[in-house]
């Protein structure tokens, strides 16, 4: 059944963006960036440490799951990030 709410949803909502998650590191959780590995035009590999994320009293090493070439660094040593954030962005090789 179509509800007025549906209807309005379909015609004034612009279409969900498309995001390629291989392509970008979030923050698991809420914490504070240790230390950054990586810089802009760094050539990465498949594994390799990207940041250290403190949560909770535990230091946890961001990695990357693709080969590439970073992007943007959108935070540095000190800053807190929430859950979701992009902490790094990289381009496919």
């Amino acid at each position: 059944m179509d509800t007025t709410a549906a209807w309005f949803r379909a015609a004034y909502m612009p279409p969900p963006q498309k995001i390629d998650y291989g392509s970008i590191c979030t923050a698991p959780m809420p914490g504070l960036v240790r230390s950054v590995s990586v810089k802009p035009g760094d050539r990465v590999s498949d594994g390799q440490e990207l940041c250290v994320l403190e949560a909770m009293k535990m230091q946890n090493s961001m990695t990357t799951s693709r080969s590439g070439v970073i992007k943007k660094v959108n935070f540095k040593p000190g800053d807190a990030v929430g859950e979701g954030d992009v902490l790094v962005e990289l381009e496919r090789l």
